[in-house]
């Protein structure tokens, strides 16, 4: 079984550029290829998670990747699935980025000698030439075919700059230059890259008159066609301190029972015969595949020991257990103690504002030890707290905190 077999039995292949000839290379020859990531934010996202896990598949297959990070590009911001410009970054932010991304990935690829590679294309693009770019790359490059690109068509009513207009050419020009550096021969990437990735594989096959592929992966959406990865704070993130390893469980365990076997075949590594039967449960033997689907992504993205410890916050909160140590917490003062609830959760950012918790609390969504609050006034007091001075809040009907007072 080859690795596109694999691939494909989990549902990652969306497109491919030379089915065949592709199906032929990774059945008989170990390749490079790459995937590139635009250091646009100091932490990786959930959206990332399924290339991630394509590159995984293919070095365990012994295929060799090229982690491109986009230290180049990032200055300019690709135009794919964008209704407005990205905003300009500066060099200092983008480093700073990309040390995080390293961090982030190396949990996921083996970056060992000779195992990865990678790379970062401010190394050869800050020092580009503009007038070479143009005798090296511009003569293979039909303007008409850039206009009916996809990644081009939400902005035309709105104007695409020509700033913006270079970036297929840019991530072509990495392809190029991967593929002389490194021998790289494909290019993967989220099925919103096609445009882009059909441009390096074009003008390496134009230039160099030699073979060149790319494949897109699905994105990750649910059943209904929508984007994963949102919360009511925005982006999933997979650095724990912007989503914590408990709430990142969470996510995951409370998916709609439809997005299930989707999930596990994507985001785990688990034999997909296993998949198939987690999927099958129905009604709420549906919640033991969720439990196995939140801890097995939570133990890929912040290791077994997190992943432990929320599932045990949540084993605490919805199974009746007794350990409550692991569920969020929130320090608090001594004189927090008799604050107004309202003060204490909004300062603690369990609510943006004290008009959404007043609306919560008319809703009859805030609980405080086990007590339904219905006075939006209402003050905490020190005998609410149990011996060890922690108080047990429920937000909705899943978001469990704990008042702890310092």
């Amino acid at each position: 079984m080859s690795v596109l077999d694999v691939l494909q039995e989990r549902g990652f292949i969306k497109q491919m550029s030379h089915e065949a000839e592709i199906k032929e290379l990774l059945e008989k020859e170990k390749i490079t290829f790459y995937i590139g990531f635009d250091p646009t934010a100091d932490s990786l996202h959930v959206g990332h998670f399924i290339a991630l896990m394509m590159m995984s598949h293919m070095q365990k297959a012994g295929h060799r990747p090229i982690v491109l990070l986009g230290g180049g590009t990032g200055m300019v911001g690709d135009p794919s699935g964008k209704d407005e410009m990205r905003k300009m970054l500066t060099p200092e932010f983008i480093e700073h980025n990309i040390a995080c991304f390293k961090k982030q990935m190396s949990r996921f690829i083996d970056f060992s000698e000779g195992k990865a590679i990678i790379a970062n294309n401010a190394d050869w693009l800050l020092n580009l030439n503009y007038l070479n770019l143009l005798r090296e790359g511009g003569e293979h490059f039909s303007v008409n075919r850039k206009l009916t690109a996809e990644c081009f068509k939400k902005r035309w009513e709105k104007g695409l700059t020509f700033f913006e207009f270079n970036y297929m050419i840019m991530q072509s020009y990495d392809f190029w230059k991967l593929h002389q550096d490194y021998n790289c021969v494909m290019e993967l990437g989220g099925d919103d890259q096609w445009s882009n990735m059909l441009g390096g594989v074009e003008l390496i096959r134009r230039k160099e008159q030699k073979p060149a592929y790319c494949m897109t992966c699905k994105l990750l959406t649910n059943s209904e066609g929508k984007k994963m990865g949102k919360t009511e704070k925005g982006a999933l993130w997979l650095d724990p301190e912007k989503t914590s390893p408990y709430d990142f469980y969470q996510y995951w365990r409370n998916v709609n029972d439809s997005d299930v076997e989707n999930c596990l075949a994507l985001l785990t590594y688990l034999p997909m015969d296993e998949v198939h039967r987690l999927a099958s449960l129905k009604d709420a033997a549906i919640n033991e595949a969720k439990k196995v689907l939140a801890f097995e992504v939570t133990k890929l993205v912040h290791g077994e020991e997190e992943a432990r410890k929320a599932q045990a916050a949540t084993e605490a909160l919805f199974g009746g257990g007794a350990d409550l140590s692991n569920v969020p917490t929130l320090e608090i003062t001594a004189e927090q103690m008799n604050a107004k609830v309202i003060d204490v959760l909004t300062a603690a950012k369990v609510f943006s504002s004290k008009r959404e918790a007043r609306q919560m609390i008319a809703q009859g969504g805030l609980t405080v030890k086990e007590e339904i609050l219905k006075d939006p006034e209402a003050s905490l007091s020190a005998d609410l707290f149990d011996a060890d001075k922690s108080l047990l809040i429920r937000k909705g009907k899943k978001k469990y905190f704990r008042l702890l007072v310092k």
